[in-house]
C-alpha cells in the first residue's frame, strides 16, 4: 500500500481490480518510454554514449512521472522484486505477487509492442542483444540491491521523495551498473520483445531475473536491520 492510501485508511483503498489495471498500464508506459527513447536516440546519433545518456533521460523523466500518477492507486510498484519486498517488509498479502506479476509483465509486452510499432520495427521483436558476463549479471545484483533500498528506506521516514529518489537511482545506475540497471524482472521480460537499443535477448534474461532475485535476497535482511 501506498503512504497516500495509507494515509487515506483502509476502507478507501483501491480494489485489486482497480489496482491491477494501474500495475499493467504503468509498466506500458514505463516501458513505451525506456525502449521509446533507445530507438530514438539510435535514430539521432551513432554516439553510444549519448544514445545512453537519452535514454537513462528519457527513463528518469517517465518514471518519477509515472510514480507519481500511480502510487497513490496501486503503490507505482511495476516490479515484482518490488512487490514481493512490500509484502514482506510491509507484512502485505502474497496473494498480490502473482496477479501484480502478471500484469506487470503483460503491461510491459504490450509497452514494448507499441513502442517497435511506432517507429516501424517488428512488433514483437525478439531481442538479438547478448547481455552475459559475470560482471553484467554483478551489476544487475547491484542494482536490484539499491534500488530497493532506495525505495524501503526513504519511503519510511520521506514517502513524498520517493518518484524523485528512484528516478535519479536508475538514472545514475544506467551509467555506474555494467548491466545499465534493469533491475526488474518484468521490464526484463518486456526488453526481450523488442530488436533495439534498450532490448535484451531472450537467452539473456533467465540469469538476469535470478540476478535479480539475489539481490532481493541480499536486500531484505539488510533492510529489516536498517528499518527498525
Amino acid at each position: 500500500m501506498s503512504s497516500a492510501n495509507a494515509l487515506a485508511g483502509a476502507t478507501s483503498a483501491p480494489s485489486l481490480a482497480v489496482r491491477l489495471v494501474a500495475e499493467g498500464l504503468g509498466t506500458a508506459l514505463l516501458i513505451v518510454s525506456v525502449v521509446g527513447s533507445g530507438i530514438m536516440a539510435t535514430n539521432l546519433t551513432n554516439d553510444v554514449a549519448l544514445q545512453l545518456l537519452a535514454n537513462a533521460g528519457a527513463t528518469v523523466g517517465a518514471l518519477i512521472a509515472l510514480i507519481m500518477m500511480f502510487g497513490p492507486i496501486s503503490g507505482a510498484q511495476f516490479n515484482p522484486v518490488v512487490t514481493i519486498a512490500d509484502c514482506v517488509l510491509n507484512r502485505r498479502s502474497f496473494s498480490d505477487v502473482l496477479p501484480y506479476f502478471v500484469v506487470q509483465t503483460a503491461g510491459g509486452t504490450f509497452g514494448a509492442l507499441i513502442a517497435n510499432l511506432m517507429f516501424d520495427l517488428d512488433p514483437l521483436g525478439p531481442s538479438t542483444k547478448i547481455r552475459d558476463g559475470g560482471g553484467i549479471w554483478l551489476g544487475e545484483v547491484v542494482a536490484t540491491f539499491g534500488l530497493l533500498l532506495v525505495i524501503f528506506l526513504i519511503g519510511k521516514h520521506r514517502a513524498e521523495s520517493v518518484p524523485v529518489a528512484v528516478g535519479v537511482w536508475i538514472g545514475g545506475a544506467y551509467w555506474f551498473t555494467s548491466s545499465t540497471s534493469l533491475a526488474n524482472p518484468a521490464v526484463t521480460i518486456a526488453r526481450a520483445f523488442s530488436d533495439s537499443f534498450a532490448g535484451i535477448a531472450p537467452e539473456s534474461v533467465p540469469m538476469f531475473i535470478v540476478m535479480q532475485l539475489v539481490g532481493l535476497a541480499i536486500a531484505l535482511p539488510v533492510l529489516r536491520v536498517l528499518r527498525r
